[in-house]
């Protein structure tokens, strides 16, 4: 007998991933690290998107917090935070 067992958000991966629809120069941008990831976009979106995401794990790791751990308003808050000017 199969059974399955749903994955608790303790035991997921967690990996944020940004993705820039408005590229049209014909470059390919991808920026990783080990819990997010931005693919695409023009120069401006792909640099908006990587300083909102860098900044906001950063916040996190300031407050103790990891991608697994906080709440999911409490991250939508912080990234709606860090979107640079």
């Amino acid at each position: 007998m199969n059974r399955i067992t749903p994955i608790s958000k303790e035991n997921a991966n967690t990996h944020l991933i940004g993705i820039g629809l408005d590229c049209e120069d014909g470059h390919s941008r991808v920026t990783g690290a080990e819990e997010f990831s931005i693919i695409g976009g023009s120069e401006k979106t792909h640099e908006c998107m990587t300083e909102t995401i860098c900044k906001t794990m950063e916040d996190l790791k300031n407050n103790g917090k990891t991608l697994r751990n906080v709440e999911e308003n409490q991250l939508r808050d912080m990234l709606q935070k860090n979107i640079p000017d």
